[in-house]
């Protein structure tokens, strides 16, 4: 039966897409990208024009071949890959593998993942969007020059494995400079004097204002003591009252970074770990009684603009579930930043009906949060502003004035939905004054002066990192999640409680990119780079100019900085574990897959040693203490520090709890939508039960 092959890139969205089109439609994945520049060189051919060379990505042969031949037999052949610059070049490189013609109608995009959606884009193709293709390939080119160009300087003059990177290299620096003013930060002594008055028999709390009818600024105390002493002298009566109203706007619908920021804070989750949820909950998911729906439009935008359908029903939604109070006249609309693409619409619900709490059961732990978050912000965006009544009134001596201020909820607004929470955000409970009415008398009943030091700029954490990223103009939607995950994976930062440190390495390598590579940590060149690459996509720039434009300077300054960067030694930090090969004691190491134990003496001797970590369990054969371990190839298992006159060993991690039917041994698993359960090992028992542990962040 003759039919139409639909190419998309993931599995799980082939899934969706094949159920919602049915019969006539063929659908195959193609895995991401199918070719790539070469990773054994450089790919790039920087003697004509800077022409990329592409090869076959390894794992990737036998897909295309399936491909091919489903190409052969299909009457139309379809590209749907994820509608961005990535995407769209996926589609160009299966265009020219599948020998599509250039200006054949074969490109489709879907924004959202559901029936109608699918069906609306499979009947409004258009040829493949060469523009994109190119500020994806400059994009390419530029992070594959910098990489490959920087990184062999890194490692004869540090050590192997370092990498640079136009982004990575930026966000490092920012990292490394917020520390240093952390480090350097002198903190100022200041005091606050707080005063219980008493007007006719209710008591409340007050703040110094004015001071001599100036700010009160107290920055010692010896002036505290005095101010103390002069105020308990002082009489004092409600001076001015002061009634008003006053409003709180809800936050716009969630871009990709507002996301990321959001689910760090509320959540605690990372930012690559929201992008991957984000991804299972737009591809689809299977909903009980419903078959597979993408349940939030497309993941990667910078928009915060909603289309007038999904407008009509949230409005519609509001009226009726919460009441027309709650819905303002006029739909709430919001700026988009300058440098935004604005090439989809912010991340929302797909259908308003698809309450999260309706299908929480069809939903993981994780998935469920997450989509909750993004229902629930969207809804309220499109809320009435909340109200609140507040008052402040100044408390008057003779010379020294204090402030009490309070406020309370008149109407809640969007805030019955959702409220976002910044890290910088005070909360802003109802705080009740009593009634006052000027000239009341007000007595002093205890005053309570207390020290404080000015702080220093907090850490960055992932969202305050990936916030300053967007409002630099510096990285896309795109590159926030894996930028963090490659300065963690390399050892430039680390995470401690959620704030980002520099390492020694980071700090050494950041040296070296400032004082040689300026332009590449340079916070304005890179953000006017990702401009720059924006008027390739709009078919404005050259990219082949733009590339070339590039690198004549940064040939220079490589030139330069192989010669005049010295060599660095980084000393390994000592340990206190002995080499049981020839007993020198052993030293910490970064690798691939995180720190482990190495013998000094390399390459004489090439002991090393996983570092062990203990996770609080007993061995159940002999009682030792269970460690969890790391394999050759980088994969986490857990056995018995009493090895090997012990030989337990587990890829699951055990748990201290007996099978509550056999009195098994239980380790801990996750389902596939990541619930989390207590298993027993006795194949002839594997009881379980569902535990409330909360996934790994």
């Amino acid at each position: 039966m003759p039919y139409k092959l639909v190419i998309v890139e993931s599995p799980a969205k082939a899934h969706t897409i094949s159920k919602f089109l049915g019969k006539g439609y063929h659908v195959e994945a193609s895995n991401g990208h199918v070719r790539d520049l070469p990773k054994s060189q450089i790919g790039v051919d920087e003697e004509t024009g800077f022409e990329p060379k592409y090869i076959t990505i390894r794992g990737r042969g036998e897909i295309l071949n399936r491909i091919r031949k489903e190409a052969h037999k299909a009457t139309e052949i379809l590209l749907a890959t994820d509608p961005d610059r990535e995407g769209e070049a996926i589609s160009w490189h299966l265009e020219n593998i599948l020998k599509i013609p250039e200006d054949a109608c074969c490109r489709v995009e879907f924004h959202e993942i559901t029936k109608r959606e699918v069906e609306s884009a499979i009947k409004s193709s258009r040829p493949v969007n060469m523009n994109l293709v190119n500020a994806q390939q400059a994009r390419r080119v530029l992070d594959r020059l910098v990489g490959y160009k920087i990184s062999p300087i890194l490692w004869s003059k540090v050590h192997k494995g370092l990498s640079a990177g136009r982004v990575q290299s930026v966000a490092t620096a920012m990292i490394c400079a917020r520390e240093k003013e952390v480090l350097q930060f002198i903190p100022e002594e200041y005091w606050t004097i707080e005063a219980v008055f008493k007007s006719e028999n209710i008591s409340y709390k007050a703040k110094l204002h004015q001071v001599d009818g100036a700010k009160a600024e107290v920055k010692d105390g010896d002036t505290a003591n005095e101010l103390v002493t002069r105020i308990q002298s002082e009489s004092y009566k409600v001076a001015q009252v002061r009634l008003g109203e006053k409003k709180k706007h809800p936050a716009a619908p969630f871009t990709t970074s507002n996301l990321q920021q959001e689910a760090s804070r509320k959540l605690g989750f990372t930012a690559l770990k929201t992008m991957q949820i984000a991804q299972q909950l737009y591809e689809g998911i299977d909903i009980s009684g419903e078959g597979t729906q993408g349940l939030v439009t497309y993941i990667r935008t910078d928009s915060t603009r909603i289309s007038d359908e999904a407008l009509q029903s949230v409005r519609e939604m509001i009226a009726s579930v919460y009441s027309p109070d709650y819905l303002p006249e006029t739909p709430n609309v919001y700026k988009t930043k300058k440098s935004a693409q604005d090439a989809h619409e912010a991340i929302r619900p797909t259908n308003l009906a698809y309450r999260p709490d309706d299908i929480k059961s069809s939903l993981s732990k994780d998935q469920y949060k997450l989509y909750k978050l993004v229902y629930n912000r969207f809804v309220a965006s499109q809320m009435a502003s909340a109200v609140y009544d507040t008052i402040s009134a100044d408390i008057a001596g003779e010379t020294t004035v204090f402030r009490c201020s309070g406020q309370r909820m008149k109407f809640p607004g969007f805030t019955a939905v959702y409220e976002e929470v910044l890290d910088d955000q005070q909360d802003e409970d109802d705080i009740s004054i009593p009634k006052l009415t000027e000239g009341m008398d007000a007595n002093l009943e205890s005053i309570d002066p207390e020290q404080h030091f000015t702080q220093p700029p907090a850490r960055f954490t992932e969202a305050s990192l990936v916030r300053e990223l967007e409002e630099k103009g510096i990285g896309r939607p795109s590159t926030y999640a894996p930028t963090i995950s490659t300065i963690l994976n390399r050892g430039y930062i680390t995470r401690e409680k959620k704030r980002l440190f520099p390492t020694e390495l980071g700090i050494i390598v950041n040296d070296i990119m400032l004082k040689n590579f300026p332009d590449i940590v340079n916070e304005t060149f890179t953000a006017d780079m990702e401009r720059q690459l924006d008027e390739v996509e709009a078919g404005t720039r050259e990219w082949h100019e733009l590339i070339s434009e590039f690198y004549g300077p940064f040939k220079q300054t490589l030139e330069e900085a192989e010669k005049t960067i010295e060599k660095v030694s980084i000393e390994d930090q000592v340990s206190d574990v002995q080499c049981e090969k020839c007993g020198a004691m052993m030293v910490y190491k970064m690798g691939r897959y995180g720190k482990f134990l190495a013998c000094p003496n390399f390459p004489e001797c090439r002991n090393t040693v996983a570092i062990q970590k203990e996770i609080g369990v007993p061995c159940p054969e002999c009682g030792k203490r269970i460690l969890e371990r790391m394999s050759r190839k980088g994969r986490k298992f857990y056995g018995c520090e009493g090895y090997p006159d012990c030989k337990f060993v587990s890829w699951e991690m055990p748990v201290n709890e007996k099978c509550e039917k056999c009195g098994g041994n239980m380790v801990l698993k996750r389902g596939r939508k990541g619930e989390t359960y207590h298993v027993c090992t006795n194949e002839q028992c594997r009881f379980r039960k569902q535990v409330d542990t909360e996934a790994d962040n």
